[in-house]
């Protein structure tokens, strides 16, 4: 598997979330609300809120890489209380999965997964990263979006995509 390519397009999507509370800063401060408000909104009484839907984003996509590098991950506290605070979050997190260089994760499909849940099992890296990794990290990027927007954060479907570098000209089939 390309891990590298797939840690560099999940960090881009956790850089599109940072985007997208920029916005909600933005929309906060025209509407006349505190933006720091928006951190306990949810969808679903018993989802996670806003807030916690950024930390466990940022978990997943730092365990994602130190898992499948053989690297130990930053720990974070649980403590953002503001919006300032998960930007920081986010940001020490894409710093941290960009200083992962490719070469640590030439072994990654023969790394074991265990969970402090389930701690005598483990899951491949190729099962780890397909069945675990990428549609738990996807799940949380867009619920957190889907909180925004439904508090009124103007966003559109461009906001959340990461990168696409599109090429001049018609595609040849």
């Amino acid at each position: 598997m390309h891990y590298i390519v797939w840690i560099e397009q999940f960090s881009g999507m956790l850089q599109r979330l940072s985007h997208c509370l920029t916005q909600a800063e933005t929309h906060a401060a025209a509407q006349g609300f505190d933006v720091n408000s928006l951190l306990q909104e949810r969808l679903a009484p018993d989802q996670f809120p806003l807030v916690q839907q950024v930390q466990v984003a940022c978990d997943n996509l730092k365990l994602m890489a130190a898992r499948l590098s053989k690297t130990e991950a930053p720990r974070h506290e649980d403590n953002e209380s503001t919006l300032a605070e998960l930007q920081e979050r986010i940001a020490s997190t894409l710093e941290f999965v960009k200083g992962i260089p490719a070469e640590a994760y030439a072994d990654a499909d023969h790394v074991q997964v265990s969970f402090p849940w389930l701690p005598d099992k483990h899951l491949m890296g190729p099962d780890y990263f397909v069945q675990f990794a990428v549609p738990n990290l996807c799940f949380h990027l867009t619920t957190a979006y889907a909180i925004l927007r439904y508090k009124g954060v103007p966003l559109g479907k461009q906001d959340f995509l990461a990168r696409l570098d599109f090429h001049p000209g018609a595609a040849q089939n």
